[in-house]
């Protein structure tokens, strides 16, 4: 059920928070050690919070757009009271005395924070093949990875674990699990939403947004969620348009720009298949194709890596110094080469940042947004041997990396939506990028192209384990 429509029921007591909460507490029960998708789930805290929202209903007073709605957060937000653990060792775990501001938002908006979700450890990797709480299981498939580093998230989703939940993204890892698990993945502008309270990776590429099940959903949680913290000197107080009208404006009239040359290069032909099969859906449903050329695009694969890996090892330096064999060893490997990387390269890939940021600029000055394939590929096996497991880890960022982490680079917003299956019965998603600060176009056709398809309706065929 959408999220406002749950929270419309509660609010006017056709049902109550407390009963909402149970039930996804009881799935959670009978789903979640099948899929791992919860490092922590909160039983007891979660029905308190609802107990408190159907009380202020009956008192008479309005609680809120989420009104008694399940939120799953992603284990590097803090939560008050709550161990905020990165999935990473238990030396590095901390209990935080306040909620995270979008936590805060989320609760006075009357959501009911259900639990922490799974991630790959400290948020850098694709595969969340963690050797601290265990890999998070595709819900489609279970012997495949749910993609990363937001895993737990979309797989909660997916599986009706929750109604809604949060996830970080420095390089892809709302949407590539979004694509792999069939969710809705939105990656804001940078500094929509304040990241205060958040376990940092790459200062200057991490964004935090909302995994749903519709366009709609992501909609409404990013409306709660935005807006500038003084502790994120980054986050802004730019005023969102009304989404919720903007998102039935259709998409007569829209331009969407196609750039063939490298984010539709090197992809598996089923998922290019779906993809261009998108594209004629969007057509039909009034918008315009246009080719749109962004040349330099190859060469951004380093330049992110090189961010990504300078960044991650500045902020995890003293750690690494004083427990480095508390990392698992793909971190280790990771953090590692950030001591060998020089200045002068970070200098100069943010150079090819800055570069690239204009040519996308240029590319959207004749398209209100462009649209790729969100991945080249669909969900891969999750390697069970530890031995190996570091090594594929490494591999597979590079191929699902791939047309999402350069958006990063941009800071520009970018949503993933479900676009059909494999004939394996895997998702895939469409990645639809837009302008800074017009996540209403963004969702706009991201909405148009859902209500003309049904892959947004398919749900995992899972079974709770038998005793």
């Amino acid at each position: 059920m959408p999220i406002g429509d749950l929270a419309a029921q509660v609010a006017s007591r056709e049902r109550s928070a407390l009963e909402v909460t149970r039930a996804f507490l009881s799935r959670i029960e009978a789903i979640n050690p099948r899929v791992n998708a919860y490092t922590l789930v909160m039983g007891e805290e979660a029905e308190r919070q609802a107990r408190r929202i159907d009380e202020a209903i009956a008192a008479g007073r309005s609680p809120g757009p989420l009104a008694g709605v399940p939120i799953a957060i992603k284990d590097l937000i803090d939560v008050t009271g709550v161990p905020t653990t990165a999935a990473a060792h238990r030396r590095f775990h901390y209990t935080p005395e306040r909620d995270a501001p979008l936590v805060a938002r989320l609760r006075a908006a009357g959501g009911v924070i259900i639990g922490k979700t799974n991630l790959h450890e400290f948020a850098y990797g694709v595969t969340n093949i963690n050797p601290h709480f265990g890999p998070v299981r595709n819900p489609w498939d279970l012997a495949l990875i749910p993609g990363g580093s937001s895993g737990g998230s979309a797989a909660a989703v997916a599986a009706g674990l929750c109604a809604g939940a949060l996830g970080s993204d420095t390089g892809g890892s709302i949407r590539i699990p979004s694509s792999l698990c069939g969710t809705v993945g939105l990656k804001p502008t940078y500094g929509r939403i304040p990241r205060t309270g958040v376990v940092a990776l790459a200062w200057t590429l991490d964004h935090l947004g909302p995994i749903t099940r519709t366009v709609r959903d992501a909609a409404l949680l990013l409306r709660v969620m935005a807006g500038a913290d003084p502790g994120d000197p980054a986050s802004v107080e730019d005023a969102l348009p009304p989404l919720d009208q903007q998102l039935d404006d259709g998409l007569r009239g829209i331009r969407i720009g196609v750039p063939r040359r490298f984010f539709w290069e090197q992809t598996d032909p089923q998922v290019q298949g779906l993809a261009e099969s998108a594209l004629r859906v969007l057509v039909d449903r009034g918008a315009t194709l246009v080719d749109r050329d962004l040349p330099h695009a190859e060469d951004l694969i380093s330049a992110v890596a090189i961010i990504i890996t300078v960044e991650a090892t500045a902020y995890h330096e003293r750690r690494l110094r004083r427990s480095l064999g508390a990392y698992g060893e793909d971190l280790q490997i990771r953090l590692l080469r950030g001591f060998f990387v020089p200045g002068t390269d970070y200098v100069l890939a943010q150079r090819a940042r800055a570069f690239f940021t204009q040519e996308f600029t240029a590319a959207l000055q004749g398209a209100d947004v462009l649209v790729t394939p969100t991945t080249t590929v669909p969900a891969r096996p999750i390697e069970e041997d530890p031995a190996a497991a570091p090594a594929v880890s490494l591999a597979m960022s590079t191929e699902l990396t791939r047309f999402t982490a350069p958006i990063n680079l941009t800071g520009f917003p970018a949503l993933s939506v479900p676009c059909g299956f494999t004939r394996g019965g895997l998702p895939v998603g469409l990645q639809i990028i837009g302008k800074p600060f017009d996540e209403g176009t963004v969702l706009r056709a991201g909405h148009a192209y859902e209500q003309a398809t049904e892959w947004h309706t398919r749900r995992p065929p899972l079974q709770p384990l038998t005793r």
